[in-house]
């Protein structure tokens, strides 16, 4: 529990250090030991202010800007993030790339007290290390972390620039008809009475504008009579490649097509994916419910010295036994 105390709010200075970070993190720099969750909670309600004004977690700061921080009486200190390692993709001076698990959050907060970022200062030396991006908590493969200030703020540029080529792998529920598509649809983000976040295709007006290319690669398809219990012909491996990075782009855009990526709770087929989960669809095939979404490959100029940097990330080894199991019991057509 969190109480304030009797001191007064803290104006601080975001200079040059914290110039160009998103408000969350500066303040989880700052207010060391305070879960996310209960940041999220006072910048939500307005206590945090920033040059006197309301502002959203995710802001990015200026260096002259000014950010009012309440008082915050820790009752319990928060448990340490435990130090963990991921299989490391590449690292040198700037950057540090590694290979996602499934299943693990990049940062605490939403009843999480820590996630990647947490553990990673935990168990390296290095004495700064932030976030370049994202992923979903259920989304494997490459994750960048930069370990210099000049790094993250030079490839923040770059993303917004969308020089980046970002490319994923989903399966999806349906046999995928025709070639590769591009979608270009707004997207809007809201919460659920719950508090759950949830994204929509929205209009030009209220959402913000989302670009995805998704490509057929190999084709599952199941027979008549598996077809006519599950109502569903077959999954579907798809390449995504996205010029944005909204929030659950590539999964509300492929749901937008008809092709839900399969295990997805929150835009999937649910009784499709209760079946994938108890192995009750086609004879053989193990039981899964991992949400088949995988960031594969990740292309970009390196920060420092400009030369091409590729990263990319295996399928994690159950998930690559799976789909090598289904395409020996649905013979796949249509490779490209």
């Amino acid at each position: 529990m969190h109480r304030p105390s009797p001191a007064a709010a803290t104006l601080l200075p975001v200079g040059e250090s914290g110039a160009g970070q998103r408000l969350d993190n500066f303040l989880a720099r700052v207010l060391k030991g305070v879960p996310r969750s209960h940041i999220y909670r006072i910048v939500r309600s307005g206590e945090v202010r920033v040059n006197g004004a309301r502002a959203e977690v995710s802001q990015k700061l200026a260096g002259s800007d000014q950010v009012r921080v309440p008082p915050v009486r820790m009752a319990q200190a928060a448990p340490a993030a435990p130090a963990r390692q991921y299989p490391i993709l590449h690292e040198d001076a700037w950057l540090l790339a590694i290979n996602k698990p499934t299943g693990v959050a990049v940062h605490g907060g939403s009843g999480l007290s820590f996630g990647v970022i947490e553990s990673m200062r935990a168990s390296q030396q290095e004495r700064y290390l932030e976030l370049v991006h994202r992923l979903d908590r259920d989304t494997s493969g490459v994750l960048l972390l930069a370990k210099k200030r000049s790094a993250l703020t030079t490839l923040h540029a770059s993303l917004r620039e969308r020089e980046a080529d970002k490319r994923y792998f989903a399966l999806v529920v349906g046999l995928w008809q025709g070639d590769a598509v591009t979608v270009s649809k707004p997207l809007h983000k809201y919460l659920t009475p719950s508090g759950e976040r949830r994204v929509c295709i929205a209009t030009a007006d209220e959402g913000q504008a989302a670009r995805s290319q998704f490509r057929p690669v190999r084709r599952y398809p199941w027979s008549a009579d598996i077809a006519a219990q599950t109502g569903v012909a077959g999954l579907t491996l798809i390449e995504a490649r996205i010029h944005t990075g909204r929030t659950h782009q590539i999964r509300v855009h492929l749901q937008s097509q008809g092709y839900p990526v399969a295990g997805d709770e929150k835009y999937g087929n649910e009784a499709l994916n209760r079946l994938l989960a108890r192995g009750e669809v086609v004879p053989g095939l193990p039981r899964n419910a991992r949400m088949f979404l995988h960031a594969a490959h990740l292309a970009l100029s390196h920060p420092h010295s400009g030369e091409s940097l590729l990263l990319e990330a295996d399928w994690p080894d159950e998930d690559a036994r799976w789909l090598e199991r289904l395409g020996r019991l649905c013979p796949a057509v249509g490779k490209n």
